[in-house]
C-alpha cells in the first residue's frame, strides 16, 4: 500500500534511494498522500518468433469492440448464474502467493480461506496488475494496464474522472455499488478509486503517515463492510469491494493470532492469520443472508511481499515473482470447485465481474473474461502482462508471462531477463543466453504486447525516474 519499503528493515542503499523520493512524491500529491486444469504444468513455447508476433498478447488485450453505452434496463446475469447475482470482492494487501492454501506452506495461516478454497475455483498462477497498490488497484478498477491510464505520475498515483472505472458501468446499469476502505490514500480526495460507487466510506480516525502504517483496521473495516452489505442486500443486486490492509507495512502483534515467533516473516504470518479471522466473519455473514446463496465471492490481492529475496523488502519498484504472483479464488453459485493452472492476470477481473452481471465492458478496457473457464470451459494458454509504469519513485518495468517462461524488460527496454518461473520461482537462473530461441520468441511476444498498450504520459513528467533523453515519459 502506502509505504512499500520499510526503513527499519530495508538495506541502506535501498532506503537512501527510495525514501526521499517517496516523501517528495507524497508532498507533491498533497502532503498525505485439455482444459488447462490440474495439468502437469504449462508447456514450453515452441521457438517460433513469427508466431509470437501474432500471439504475443492475449487476443482480447486490445480495446474490445463490445463497448458499453449508458444503461437503461437493469442487466441480466450471465447465463448459468442466478438472475439476481451479487458480487463481493475481498482483496488482501500484500498477500503472497506462497501463503495461498494450495501452496503447501508449513503453517495454516489462513484457515478460513483454506476452507473457502475447497468450494472455489482457484487459479494457481495468478498475477497482480503491478507490484504496489496504486498501480495494481488502479489497473484492477480501470480494466487496463496502468501505463495506459491517465494518472498523476507520482508513486501514490491519482486517477482523474476521465478514466472509466468498471463500477461506473455497474452503477449505470442499476447495480448498487458499495465499498469501505482502511487507508487515507483511499479517500475521495486522493486516489480516485471511489468512482462508480454509490456508497464509499473510510474508517474514521485513521493515523496518517507518509512512511508507515500504524493502523489495525480489520475489526472496524469488517463492521463497516457488514453494515454496507446488509443495506445493499435490501435494495436488489449489488457489487461490493473491500481491501483489507492489516498484512501491509508494520506487522503488528494480535492476541487473536498464534505467536509464530520474532522477525518479519513470522509477524507477517500473524497478520495474515488475523486478517483471515475477519475474512471468515465476512464469509459467515454472507452465508447467513437471504441473498447469500446468490452471491459470487472473489478473493485476491493487490501484490505480494518480499523478505530479502532479490535484496528486496516489502514491495514496489520491481516485478519479481514474490511481488506480483498472488492468490485468486472465486466461489460462484452453481459452479463446481476446481483448479486452473494456466497463468492469468488481474486485468481479467473487470471483464469477468461485468460479464457476471451481464454488463458489457467499456471499449477502452483490456483483458478477457474468466467466466467461460470458471464454468468449466477450456482454459486456453495465453500471455499475461504485468506492468509497472515509470513514476516519481521507480523506473519502468514490464513482464510477459507465457506458460512457464517470464520475460522481464527494464527501463526503456535497455535490458531483458528470462526465467523459467515454474522450475525457478526464485528467478535465480537467467536463461537469456542459455535458451536463445525461447528468448527471441519472448522478446517478440513482449514487443507485440507493448504495441497494444497505449503509452499515456502522466500529468507530472518532470520528476519521473529514468526517463530516456528526449522522451517525456
Amino acid at each position: 500500500m502506502g509505504s512499500p519499503i520499510s526503513p527499519r528493515r530495508a538495506p541502506a542503499s535501498i532506503v537512501a534511494t527510495t525514501l526521499p523520493a517517496l516523501l517528495l512524491a507524497l508532498a507533491a500529491c498533497g502532503g498525505e498522500g485439455g482444459n488447462g486444469v490440474s495439468s502437469s504444468g504449462p508447456k514450453a513455447p515452441e521457438p517460433n518468433p513469427s508466431a509470437s508476433a501474432a500471439t504475443g498478447a492475449p487476443a482480447a488485450s486490445a480495446p474490445g469492440a463490445d463497448a458499453s453505452g449508458s444503461s437503461a434496463a437493469a442487466p441480466s446475469a450471465a447465463p448459468g448464474t442466478p438472475k439476481d447475482l451479487n458480487v463481493l470482492v475481498l482483496s488482501i494487501d500484500s498477500w503472497r502467493a506462497d501463503r495461498a492454501p494450495w501452496a503447501g506452506y508449513k503453517r495454516a495461516v489462513t484457515p478460513n480461506i483454506a476452507k473457502f478454497a475447497e468450494e472455489s475455483v482457484v487459479w494457481s498462477r495468478f498475477y497482480a496488475t503491478s507490484s504496489y497498490t496504486a498501480s495494481s488497484l488502479g489497473g484492477f478498477l480501470g480494466g487496463k494496464h496502468p501505463s495506459a491510464m491517465k494518472r498523476s505520475g507520482y508513486f501514490f498515483s491519482a486517477y482523474p474522472e476521465e478514466e472509466v472505472m468498471f463500477p461506473e458501468l455497474l452503477q449505470k446499469a442499476g447495480v448498487t455499488t458499495s465499498s469501505a476502505q482502511a487507508h487515507f490514500y483511499f479517500s475521495k480526495e486522493k486516489a480516485g478509486f471511489h468512482q462508480g460507487f454509490d456508497h464509499w466510506d473510510l474508517i474514521p480516525d485513521l493515523k496518517k503517515s507518509n512512511t508507515t502504517d500504524e493502523n489495525i483496521t480489520s475489526p472496524r473495516h469488517t463492521e463497516l463492510a457488514l453494515q454496507q452489505m446488509e443495506a445493499a442486500g435490501k435494495k436488489g443486486r449489488f457489487f461490493a469491494w473491500y481491501h483489507l490492509l492489516d498484512p501491509h507495512d508494520q506487522y503488528m502483534g494480535h492476541k487473536e493470532a498464534p505467536d509464530f515467533g520474532k522477525g518479519a516473516t513470522n509477524s507477517y504470518d500473524g497478520e495474515l492469520f488475523f486478517t483471515d479471522l475477519h475474512v471468515g466473519k465476512i464469509l459467515d455473514f454472507v452465508s447467513k443472508q437471504p441473498w447469500g446463496a446468490k452471491t459470487a465471492i472473489i478473493l485476491t490481492s493487490d501484490h505480494g511481499e518480499a523478505f530479502g529475496e532479490k535484496k528486496m523488502h516489502r514491495h514496489g519498484f520491481e516485478l519479481w515473482e514474490v511481488l506480483v504472483q498472488v492468490p485468486l479464488l472465486m466461489k460462484v453459485p452453481g459452479v463446481a470447485a476446481r483448479k486452473i493452472e494456466e497463468p492469468r492476470g488481474m486485468i481479467d477481473l473487470a471483464p469477468t465481474i461485468l460479464e457476471l452481471f451481464g454488463v458489457p465492458k467499456d471499449g477502452s478496457m483490456y483483458g478477457e473474461s474468466l467466466v467461460g473457464e470458471l464454468r468449466g470451459g477450456e482454459a486456453k494458454p495465453r500471455d499475461v502482462v504485468v506492468d509497472l509504469p515509470r513514476t516519481s519513485d521507480n523506473d519502468r518495468r514490464r513482464a510477459v508471462i507465457r506458460g512457464k517462461y517470464k520475460l522481464l524488460a527494464f527501463g526503456d527496454d535497455q535490458g531483458f531477463q528470462l526465467y523459467d518461473v515454474v522450475a525457478d520461482p526464485k528467478e535465480e537462473n537467467d536463461l537469456a543466453r542459455k535458451e536463445k530461441a525461447v528468448f527471441e520468441e519472448m522478446k517478440a511476444a513482449y514487443a507485440e504486447a507493448s504495441k497494444k498498450i497505449p503509452a499515456v504520459c502522466p500529468k507530472m513528467t518532470e520528476k519521473l525516474k529514468g526517463k530516456g533523453k528526449g522522451k517525456p515519459c
